[in-house]
């Protein structure tokens, strides 16, 4: 750990990096009733932390591999760091990206000089093809994180963080995808303050540090979540685990729900728009808080990055209130009759209302699609479900139901009535030209499209429903349908949203 520490010490960053500010978060600090601090690694010259290690590999590169040209794969914040890295340095860079990387990213990257290649749906097919050129080509690989020389750049802000906050501190919480960061800071921290908590902070749809530390070993996962695609990694790094498994102390996972409503809590103290891996550390706080019951400590969290799509932030949005429990989103029956609505306002009493459909279906019971706003979180939810079921409604808690979040709330318009053998299938299809063509070549005609419901949410994937009509004798063709197309898939045919407002009565 010494040998991390001493070339921490001497990593050159600063030639293009800047010594990031420390603020602490006023609002949360009070609602929290915990000192909050911010490492505002979002204010680098490419919106990220990214170009510390970057920078720091390539400045040690002999004249050789320097000449040869340097490669990366990177969905977004690394590429950028390597490109301002070689534009300072001199030095030729290529970087291959999923073609679903969005266009801001890309062109962040040329603008910076280097020269970029689409490639692959993932950041995994866009490495692999990246370590092909370097076997034709002889280009010089620099990895976005298990790499000791990008350790090492990145254990500066842990550097930063100690001499900058002098005072009391209790425990950072650092956002983890490959673990780069998060080695370097903890490497260093723990080696001048071991009495200071490292707590790593992992999307629990691509929490590979948390597998790997439940299991003693690397592991790499089947698939990940994309929503915050810079820590979107299903294998945590080599030389970056040897160092966590010895320095990290706790690592919590966060949804996506509550990684917008960290998003929107950074917005209100500092007025800026962070990208989703870079909100992990506020979302790890306010679950640590929540679970560990503790009060008037310092916490603080690392703020990694801002390359946000505009797109996104609709979504991000409508996610917000239900990341901070203000919402609950219900399905409720009440009787289709004038002044039902009425009646179920009442018993609302002072409760806002936020989002309302329905659509007549018979004349006995009407099912709406309810979002009200609570007050104490869950409780507040549970509290309110209560006082409806003592008021004889049957109410379903759809707070967490992801289809019924992202998909049936647009729907509600009527069931069918002629509608046989119908399956739901939720698909993340990658967001780019042809991945619908693709679905429909394989499906070939030979079953029924019966429903069909898609929204962009300016992430590097799109989310569809689909209803499609399979006799029971095609199940096995059907299922051999979902394994050739390969993209992610659950069925949602058993759903209580789908079957209170979608399906056949």
């Amino acid at each position: 750990m010494e040998k991390y520490v001493k070339d921490i010490l001497s990593a050159r960053v600063y030639d293009v990096a800047i010594e990031s500010p420390v603020h602490e978060a006023a609002s949360l600090s009070k609602r929290l009733q915990n000192r909050i601090m911010l490492k505002r690694e979002d204010m680098q010259p490419v919106f990220s932390f990214k170009l510390r290690g970057a920078f720091n590999r390539m400045s040690q590169l002999s004249e050789e591999a320097a000449a040869r040209g340097v490669i990366a794969a990177s969905a977004g914040n690394h590429a950028q760091g390597i490109a301002l890295a070689g534009a300072s340095l001199g030095i030729k860079t290529i970087i291959v990206m999923p073609v679903t990387t969005p266009a801001i990213k890309i062109n962040a990257v040329r603008s910076r000089g280097g020269d970029v290649l689409l490639h692959g749906d993932t950041y995994n097919d866009a490495a692999d093809y990246a370590m092909k050129l370097v076997q034709k080509h002889g280009y010089t690989f620099v990895h976005a994180f298990d790499d000791k020389a990008v350790i090492a750049g990145q254990g500066t802000v842990g550097v930063e963080i100690l001499r900058q906050h002098s005072g009391p501190l209790d425990a950072v919480f650092v956002p983890v995808g490959g673990g780069g960061l998060m080695a370097g800071m903890a490497a260093y921290i723990k080696y001048i303050r071991p009495d200071i908590r490292m707590i790593a902070v992992e999307a629990e749809d691509s929490a590979c540090l948390k597998a790997a530390m439940a299991a003693g070993r690397r592991v790499k996962l089947s698939q990940v979540g994309l929503f915050a695609d810079g820590v979107a990694v299903n294998q945590v790094g080599k030389n970056t685990f040897g160092i966590l498994r010895q320095c990290v102390d706790e690592v919590i996972t966060v949804n996506t729900d509550e990684i917008c409503a960290a998003i929107k809590d950074i917005f209100d103290d500092t007025r800026t728009v962070t990208e989703p891996a870079g909100a992990l550390g506020i979302a790890g706080i306010k679950k640590y808080v929540q679970q560990h019951q503790v009060n008037g400590q310092t916490l603080m969290a690392v703020v990694t990055g801002a390359n946000v799509n505009f797109d996104r932030l609709r979504h991000i949005a409508e996610r917000a209130e239900l990341g901070e429990s203000r919402e609950a989103v219900l399905a409720v029956t009440i009787d289709e009759r004038p002044g039902s609505f009425r009646e179920f306002s009442k018993i609302l009493g002072r409760r806002n209302i936020t989002e309302f459909n329905y659509r007549y279906g018979d004349s006995q019971a009407a099912q709406i699609f309810v979002g009200v706003e609570v007050a104490d979180g869950e409780s507040g939810r549970q509290a309110l479900l209560k006082e409806l079921s003592e008021r004889g409604l049957t109410a379903h808690d759809m707070t967490t139901n992801e289809a019924a979040k992202v998909h049936i709330r647009h729907m509600v318009g009527g069931r069918s009535h002629q509608v046989a053998n119908e399956r739901v299938i939720r698909f993340e299809f990658p967001e780019r030209p042809g991945a619908l063509m693709k679905f429909l070549d394989l499906l070939g005609g030979r079953w029924n499209i019966s429903m069909f419901h898609y929204r962009n949410h300016g992430a590097a994937y799109g989310r569809v429903m689909a209803g499609i009509q399979v006799p029971p004798s095609d199940d096995k063709a059907f299922l051999q349908f979902l394994r050739e197309i390969n993209y992610p898939w659950q069925d949602e045919t058993q759903n209580i949203a789908y079957r209170m407002f979608l399906g056949s009565p």
